[in-house]
């Protein structure tokens, strides 16, 4: 049986150059999400959301294999980030709110969803499951680059990728987009693999 790996088949969307920034077309795509709020190093519901979302995403994979012939890599941890007043959202973390996701293969369904939800209410008292929802996400054109280090030091990085696209002549739209490609608990804050992504619109 062939293991599928989407981050490879995907290269343009999640392998980016760390020297340059790209545009890129990011077609609609399957996600399971949770909405949230709060500061994602201290917030117990961040920590519930992450719980939950991997928790899922694994059940499925199992489940997908078993019954589909067809396995493949579970996909990095994204999210999405804004404020209700994002001038404040560079001073307080509280304030922040966020989508954290895992992209799906076309293969995993809806019902599929269904199916490994009841299985994992049986097994683990997650609390976040609830909280969770199956839907297509889609951003259309977007300026991405790859980042490496710490997540407090992303900030001109980020400036960088939204002058890059003023340049271009383009409007900023959508929501701040994280993809994590690093497990934070096992690699050094210097080390970290970040793709940092903004939607945005040419005129």
């Amino acid at each position: 049986m062939k293991k599928i790996d989407l981050k490879k088949e995907l290269k343009d969307l999640y392998n980016p150059s760390s020297k340059e920034i790209a545009i890129v077309e990011v077609p609609k795509m399957n996600f399971l999400m949770i909405d949230g709020s709060g500061d994602p190093n201290t917030a117990k519901e961040y920590k519930d959301a992450m719980e939950a979302l991997f928790s899922l995403s694994y059940t499925l994979k199992f489940m997908v294999k078993k019954t589909e012939d067809f396995d493949y890599i579970v996909m990095p941890l994204e999210g999405v980030w804004w404020a209700d007043d994002m001038s404040k959202f560079a001073e307080d973390k509280n304030l922040w709110k966020w989508a954290a996701m895992i992209m799906q293969p076309k293969q995993v369904t809806e019902e599929a969803v269904d199916k490994a939800i009841d299985v994992l209410k049986k097994k683990k008292k997650l609390v976040a499951l609830s909280k969770i929802r199956f839907e297509s996400f889609y951003e259309g054109t977007a300026a991405q680059i790859m980042y490496f280090g710490p997540y407090s030091n992303e900030g001109p990085t980020i400036q960088k990728i939204h002058d890059f696209i003023k340049q271009h002549k383009g409007t900023l739209v959508g929501k701040h987009h994280e993809i994590y490609l690093s497990d934070p608990r096992r690699v050094a804050p210097e080390k970290l693999k970040t793709i940092l992504r903004q939607p945005m619109k040419t005129s």
